[in-house]
């Protein structure tokens, strides 16, 4: 009989036994099958292929080769198949399959064909291997099943972690620098959530100074990066020279859910705008931003004071983050940065 062998482990869950084995990624497309035809859900194990998702996975191969990481695929094996034990263990050795065997790949297959394509540019990386957990094939009821409970327990980590923890991103490697520098934000910075919820003594999220900073950067043409984070934190530290509220929770004589609650500026929609109307600013006055950004002070940040801010930080009363509030909250500022500067004392 013809047969694959794979190096492999044996566990147990559930009272079955599964095993995982290490497969050259070379193989995966001709040992691992995706059901792609056209079937209605209820015939299918898995969800359809996004073949949009595809290119990024292979770009994240082929520009990380030394570096990529890889979790476990998971599939299913209709055919025989049988556990050989190597000498001395019970739970290591070779899982041999039957070569008439279908290996159906039940989660993963984004992974399968982004690793596919990869290949094609990298031909070299075939000869590495990825972690399989091969289940034997006990029915579609239960390859659905499956499908469902590998998948409904993943969380997504939320975009400020992402970005906190991205090491490649030079943009995220500076708002990192930017946080660090300075002791407001390095204080008073989630920076585990996109969001900072309502009760947080936190005031600001790492996504949001991330957004703000970048923006900052792009606009008025900064040469910032995480090495020189010097034109970004001098910037930010003007602002919050002209921002006492902010201050005062740093200090702690206001907390960050108060600020919340009665100023749009303790919102992350304030911060990217602060950044547009600064950078113009800094386009406009090259010389004399840093008294300009002065006038922030001048601003009614109150959330009550829905003339100035309903239908552009607000709407129906509640912050609004999106691209068309942030650039009408943003001429708000602009507008108020423009008058005469005041004279630093």
């Amino acid at each position: 009989m013809n047969v694959y062998s794979f190096t492999a482990i044996r566990g147990v869950q559930a009272g079955r036994a599964y095993y995982v084995a290490m497969v050259p990624l070379k193989t995966l497309e001709r040992l691992f099958q995706f059901s792609e035809g056209e079937l209605p859900p209820q015939l299918r194990a898995q969800r359809e292929l996004n073949k949009a998702r595809v290119p990024g996975i292979a770009r994240y191969l082929t520009t990380n080769a030394g570096q990529y990481v890889l979790s476990a695929l998971a599939a299913t094996v209709d055919g025989v198949m049988r556990f050989e034990p190597a000498d001395g263990h019970r739970s290591a050795g070779n899982l041999i399959v039957d070569m008439n065997a279908t290996i159906l790949i039940n989660d993963g297959q984004h992974r399968r064909a982004g690793i596919i394509e990869a290949l094609k540019e990298r031909p070299h990386l075939g000869e590495e291997t990825i972690a399989v957990t091969l289940f034997p094939d006990e029915g579609l009821a239960r390859s659905q099943q499956m499908f469902v409970d590998l998948n409904q327990h993943g969380v997504k980590p939320s975009r400020s972690l992402r970005l906190f923890y991205d090491s490649r991103n030079q943009a995220a490697g500076l708002s990192r620098a930017v946080i660090d520098a300075i002791p407001l934000f390095r204080d008073l910075t989630d920076l585990t959530r996109a969001c900072v919820s309502s009760g947080s003594r936190k005031l600001f999220a790492f996504g949001n100074i991330h957004s703000a900073t970048a923006t900052l950067v792009e606009e008025a043409g900064l040469d910032a990066s995480e090495d020189n984070p010097r034109p970004a934190v001098e910037f930010w530290t003007h602002v919050i020279a002209a921002m006492h509220e902010w201050r005062l929770v740093g200090e702690g004589r206001l907390t960050a859910a108060e600020l919340r609650q009665d100023r749009v500026h303790a919102h992350g929609v304030a911060m990217e705008a602060m950044a547009i109307a600064g950078a113009r600013m800094m386009v406009e006055r090259p010389i004399e931003w840093p008294e300009s950004l002065q006038g922030l002070a001048s601003i009614d940040w109150s959330r009550s004071n829905a003339r100035l801010w309903e239908g552009r930080a607000l709407v129906g009363g509640r912050i609004n983050r999106s691209r068309t509030s942030v650039l009408l909250t943003a001429e708000v500022i602009h507008s108020a940065l423009r008058k005469e500067p005041k004279k630093a004392n």
